[in-house]
């Protein structure tokens, strides 16, 4: 593991206050020889697998449970944000309601619950979850409607990682995240800005959940009819939030999309040669590095790894021919 950080850069309030936070965590920085001489560049992962509840979403969602007034937030979720909010609202002495697909992963389940939070289950073939949120709103009308990307508390919170990764002392040729709803990029990419960073910001996406590199190219946002059956759950969405789009449309420097093999290729070698437990939604920026090598070739890269959440079976299934 490699320090390669200088001091905090924090230029903006809503940066400043979130990272002043003792409950975030900074991202770990973690360089390894062996994925480096593998890949023919200079890697450098920033994992938020360590972050409170598991993935980058608690930044957001502890941003959001912090900064509303309202006692009962609602929010639909794979699982990742559902974690983190149950758990900021916990710790903010709120409650929240996570709508979930019926078939997420047992280990997102099982943590929201066990934080406190209540999950609604849903057929996403029969309803969308938007539609169910929608319903809920009905029943409880004074509840603050907590879009896991689609919001700027929400880009705001994850904006915090953006500035800590200017902090790092290595001239970046590119940043690398996964995409889905948008609101860990656009955050990344106002974060760096306010920073005073000009490194450009490239999006990984699973080819058969490709809405935002269809938006980028049309120049619109771009909406999926179903939610896409990837193994990257995290990217299941019909689209980019509006307000994520406005800054995506002018920030992003591309959208690289990404086959369902690479991103399982991903998950395991970040397990056999970075140590790295991490779910296939948190490897697709290295999928998307591994999708197009040569691009990346004797380049310096700093890969965002956005969450470990992974099912142990699954897991297992993924791992079991690591390279």
């Amino acid at each position: 593991m490699t320090e390669l950080r200088k001091g905090t850069k924090m230029n903006a309030r809503s940066n400043a206050s979130v990272l002043s936070a003792p409950i975030i965590r900074p991202t770990t920085i973690v360089e390894s020889t062996r994925l480096n001489s593998f890949l023919g560049a200079r890697l450098i992962l920033a994992s938020e697998t360590f972050q409170h509840t598991g993935s980058f979403k608690f930044r957001a969602a502890y941003h959001v449970a912090s900064t509303v007034p309202q006692e009962l937030l609602i929010g639909a979720s794979s699982g990742n944000f559902g974690q983190a909010l149950a758990r900021a609202c916990a710790l903010t002495g709120k409650s929240c309601i996570i709508v979930m697909p019926c078939l997420a992963a047992r280990t997102k389940i099982d943590a929201i619950r066990e934080y406190g939070g209540r999950v609604e289950l849903i057929d996403t073939e029969a309803v969308s979850r938007k539609e169910r949120v929608a319903e809920l709103v009905l029943q409880y009308p004074d509840a603050y409607i907590a879009n896991s990307a689609d919001d700027p508390l929400v880009i705001a919170g994850n904006s915090s990682l953006g500035v800590e990764l200017s902090a790092i002392e290595a001239p970046l040729d590119f940043v690398v995240a996964p995409i889905g709803g948008g609101g860990l990029v656009s955050g990344l990419i106002v974060g760096l800005r306010q920073s005073g960073s000009t490194v450009p910001v490239i999006a990984a996406e699973p080819l058969i959940a490709n809405d935002a590199a269809q938006s980028l190219r049309e120049g619109r946002i771009v909406s999926l009819k179903t939610e896409p059956p990837t193994i990257a759950d995290g990217a299941r969405v019909l689209n980019v939030g509006k307000h994520n789009w406005e800054i995506l449309r002018s920030g992003l420097a591309e959208v690289i999309e990404v086959p369902e093999d690479r991103i399982a290729d991903a998950v395991r070698l970040l397990f056999a040669r970075a140590n790295l437990k991490v779910e296939p939604t948190g490897a697709l920026g290295l999928a998307a590095i591994l999708t197009q090598i040569e691009k990346f070739r004797n380049r310096t890269v700093c890969c965002v790894i956005s969450g470990g959440n992974v099912d142990p079976a699954r897991y297992a299934q993924l791992i079991e021919h690591a390279p």
